[in-house]
């Protein structure tokens, strides 16, 4: 045990400095990659050290080792467990939740009396605890992806909804009062102006709801799935005390919406080039 401790140890420091020596150097392009990179391998080269130093059994924590062979074997379980729960059941609710609420924000800002009465009635709505919606949803739209998604649209509908209606009143007096001046109406300064300058706000609650998206649609599979889906899978191995099997689907959940919300951040740099933040990365 006392090798495997002092090697921990070293392990630790050594990728205390090399990470040290990256985030000096390692400020442009893909090198930014590097010192996250080191950070984690360290993490997992201790874990695995740590499980076999103090011999933890792997029904409490298995090693990384034991959840990378989990995942090498069972690649058409996760591929399944991927398809409903993050395919079907995530992303079509993430795409009708934030739709709606990029329209619905778009009504609020046109009509003033929606402001006063639906914001607050939003507020109230995100605080609903997810464990108490989602089993309503199973009975309402069934145990397929359909309540999934259900339960992903009430998660990413109002903080989508508050991004937006702030995002549109972000443009400035002066622009506005400069649109007036060249006769424009509502809508041509809804789409020349206004959308524009809400864009920062708006990716900013997309990549927000990347994550509430993959999260909701797992913990309403704990209240009625088939017999697939990562949180059917997480639930049922639980029971079966094959821990390997369930941080092999918390891994794969973890680099699934990772991915979703790099894709989403990567958009966000094509789209708002011109806002100051993104040219600060450059």
């Amino acid at each position: 045990m006392t090798l495997y401790l002092i090697a921990a140890l070293a392990v630790w420091l050594g990728g205390w400095a090399l990470n040290a020596w990256l985030a000096r150097r390692a400020r442009t392009g893909w090198a930014r990659l590097l010192p996250p990179l080191v950070f984690g391998l360290t993490l997992l080269a201790i874990w695995e050290l740590v499980v076999h130093g103090f011999g933890i059994s792997p029904v409490l924590l298995p090693a990384p080792t034991a959840i990378t062979a989990r995942i090498a074997a069972s690649l058409p379980t996760l591929r399944a467990d991927v398809v409903q729960t993050f395919v079907k059941g995530a992303l079509s609710g993430y795409a009708i939740g934030c739709g709606a609420a990029v329209l619905t924000g778009i009504a609020v800002d046109r009509v003033p009396f929606l402001r006063q009465g639906l914001l607050p009635v939003g507020n109230f709505a995100s605080a609903l605890p997810i464990v108490g919606m989602a089993p309503i949803m199973v009975m309402w739209f069934g145990f397929d992806w359909q309540s999934k998604a259900a339960v992903v649209v009430l998660m990413v509908f109002f903080p989508m909804l508050v991004n937006t209606v702030q995002g549109l009143a972000s443009a400035e007096p002066m622009q506005r009062d400069l649109m007036r001046t060249y006769a424009a109406g509502y809508w041509p300064t809804l789409l020349k102006l206004r959308l524009p300058a809400a864009a920062p706000f708006l990716f900013n609650g997309l990549k927000i709801c990347t994550t509430l998206a993959l999260i909701g649609a797992i913990v309403a599979e704990f209240f009625g799935s088939p017999t697939v889906g990562m949180g059917f899978r997480i639930s049922t191995e639980v029971g079966r005390l094959a821990l390997d099997m369930v941080w092999a689907e918390i891994a794969v959940a973890a680099v699934v919406g990772s991915a979703f919300y790099g894709v989403v951040a990567l958009f966000e740099r094509w789209f708002t080039f011109w806002h100051p933040s993104q040219r600060a990365r450059a």
